[in-house]
């Protein structure tokens, strides 16, 4: 589940809670009962490591691959 920041409008309070996306956002301050805003942006967790995350990459390894096996399948011939 994703973690929501707050702040208070009255007293500048921040915070965070971890709630459902199907949850409606809160609107009570914790500290003193005024209004909040949930702010934009935080942290989230997503991370890309790695090759293929591309059109161009996913092609050009399988592009590789092919090739390389072709070699294989060459030297093993010619040895026999």
């Amino acid at each position: 589940m994703p973690t929501y920041n707050y702040k208070c409008d009255e007293c500048n309070f921040e915070f965070s809670v971890v709630q459902s996306i199907k949850d409606d956002p809160l609107d009570t301050c914790k500290k003193c009962g005024g209004k909040i805003n949930r702010l934009i942006g935080g942290n989230f967790g997503l991370i890309f490591k790695g090759s293929g995350f591309y059109l161009t990459d996913y092609v050009k390894n399988k592009k590789t691959q092919g090739n390389k096996q072709k070699s294989s399948n060459k030297k093993g011939k010619q040895k026999k």
